[in-house]
């Protein structure tokens, strides 16, 4: 059920026709209550598109109470027109959203878009599906929800963390441009436990820095990054903050995967372990140099255990370490131990989908893990054009 299986919250996803080949557009995720609390971590790109900016500002509040979001357009790029275009998609879905003693105004609402960028959104297009996912929300509209937000994604992705008497839910998109800082591509998560706003920020952050901020597929990062905790307290139980860390934790990880087993054109997904660093952000340094390299990338797309390109993109970073120390495996057979060859690279197995390389740095207790892909032919065709 992806967001809606925790109590408190209904979901619904429609086609409103801004996508060109048709489909599922629109996403509308509502917090029944009885709280409202929330928190969120966006793109750390300086080039933020409107809904970023927009809800940066609602989630100041640590208050929210409906997420609507769009595909088929990012609506980055777009001046203060695209500015007030966000404006009004909040205060139209608060108003729709209104009842009884429920008065939402656009404060209430983040919003959120995916697609092209540079273009302005069809708002009576996007108003008219607003309307529609309005009309239509449900306790089981999480699936629908999580399959209007994809672009190039092949297929959605959701997940659901069972806590005790407490759930935590999500979706994702994202196929590629996965390079955030903080957050990455659309994710919005859920859950019924009752936690303030301060909770929630300080668990989604430690979420957020070891999966999502882990995951480097291409280099790129997006205008329109975002990821919303919302919390309903229908459950009535407040776990403590460790408890909820490890559930959005586990949330968070478990969509960062399926993120990055749907990247764009990859034919590998890999695993860059770096052990034995002075300190964790040394071993995040060397991990990113790593997945970061295309050399690394394309090899390991011809099934090429190239242990030197890994050590020359080891040798690019500030971590500490002696050449002479290093040490990689790939797959379970250590290619090279003190910087030089080592076991018989032919006995590395790369026929499957999964790749699993350590690099030991010989220069500290710490660790990290970076994930990440190879790059294929078909990344090329994929990405004819620039979006979100």
């Amino acid at each position: 059920m992806s967001v809606t299986a925790p109590k408190g919250f209904r979901a619904a996803g429609v086609a409103a026709g801004l996508k060109s080949g048709g489909g599922l557009d629109v996403a509308l995720v509502v917090n029944d209550g009885p709280d409202a609390t929330a928190a969120g971590v966006f793109t750390g790109n300086r080039v933020k598109a409107a809904p970023v900016l927009w809800s940066q500002q609602v989630l100041k509040a640590g208050m929210a109470r409906a997420v609507i979001l769009n595909s088929g357009g990012a609506n980055a790029c777009t001046g203060p027109q695209g500015f007030q275009d966000t404006h009004a998609t909040a205060e139209a879905t608060a108003s729709r959203l209104t009842r009884g003693r429920l008065i939402l105004g656009a404060a209430d609402v983040i919003v959120c878009s995916t697609g092209l960028i540079g273009e302005r959104l069809p708002m009576p297009k996007l108003l008219a599906g607003l309307d529609a996912a309005a009309r239509g929300l449900a306790r089981d509209g999480g699936p629908a929800a999580a399959q209007a937000i994809m672009t190039t994604d092949t297929r959605p992705k959701t997940t659901v963390i069972a806590g005790q008497g407490w759930t935590v839910g999500g979706m994702a998109k994202g196929a590629g441009m996965l390079a955030p800082g903080l957050a990455t591509m659309l994710v919005v998560l859920t859950t019924d436990a009752v936690a303030d706003s301060s909770i929630l920020d300080s668990a989604l952050r430690a979420a957020t820095a070891v999966t999502f901020d882990r995951i480097d597929s291409d280099g790129c990062m997006s205008t329109n990054d975002t990821v919303v905790l919302l919390a309903s307290g229908a459950s009535g139980l407040s776990p403590t903050e460790a408890e909820l860390t490890e559930a959005v934790t586990a949330a968070c990880h478990e969509l960062a995967q399926q993120l990055l087993a749907d990247a764009e054109g990859a034919t590998k997904e890999i695993t860059i372990e770096v052990r034995g660093a002075e300190s964790t952000d040394d071993a995040v340094e060397v991990g990113r140099s790593v997945a970061r390299n295309n050399l690394v990338k394309t090899a390991l797309f011809g099934a090429d255990p190239n242990w030197g390109r890994i050590l020359a993109a080891v040798g690019t970073t500030a971590a500490a370490f002696e050449p002479d120390q290093l040490a990689v495996a790939i797959n379970g057979v250590w290619i090279c131990r003190n910087g030089s060859a080592a076991e018989d690279r032919s006995k590395v197995d790369l026929s499957g989908r999964a790749v699993h390389i350590v690099v030991d740095l010989g220069a500290g207790p710490d660790t990290a893990t970076i994930w990440t892909n190879d790059l294929s032919l078909a990344y090329v065709h994929e990405n004819s054009a620039y979006s979100t």
